[in-house]
């Protein structure tokens, strides 16, 4: 990690720790709806159109969903597989924004790594992309982790 980087920031994201088997820590929660929406084409998994739309992006208009699932990056099926080798959290404070609507990873399991890395925490009412639907919640905590005033 660059010596510069002075903090973290989680949005609705993934946090395992150095060696965990996230997939495995993900099923101690009760699996979220958008897992039922992966669709592979080879190692490339992508969602489908009705999970994007309702699972990731619940919380969007419409037509911004449907153009961000037309630009939609593919994941490949090793992001299921693999293990981290490090935890940057383990080593720089951590701020961590909880998606309360998030249908992607389940938002109980979001607070658990949160808590888990000692993050200074916050809940927005949002599905995965929060930074989209929420910006100025995410933005905040952007700036705290900065050390900035929030203006």
């Amino acid at each position: 990690m660059h010596p510069n980087v002075s903090a973290l920031v989680y949005v609705a994201a993934r946090a395992p720790d150095a060696g965990e088997d996230y997939t495995a820590l993900a099923k101690t929660f009760p699996t979220p709806p958008a897992s039922a929406g992966i669709v592979f084409d080879g190692d490339e998994g992508r969602l489908s159109e009705v999970s994007f739309l309702r699972d990731f992006a619940g919380d969007l208009p419409e037509a911004k969903a449907k153009v961000l699932y037309a630009v939609q990056e593919p994941f490949y099926r090793e992001l299921l597989t693999g293990k981290t080798t490090q935890a940057a959290w383990r080593s720089k404070p951590g701020f961590y924004a909880v998606s309360t609507e998030d249908r992607t990873i389940n938002p109980d399991l979001e607070r658990f790594m949160a808590k888990r890395m000692g993050a200074k925490t916050i809940e927005v009412k949002a599905s995965h992309l929060s930074l989209i639907s929420h910006p100025q919640e995410i933005a905040e905590l952007i700036m705290a982790a900065a050390g900035q005033p929030v203006k």
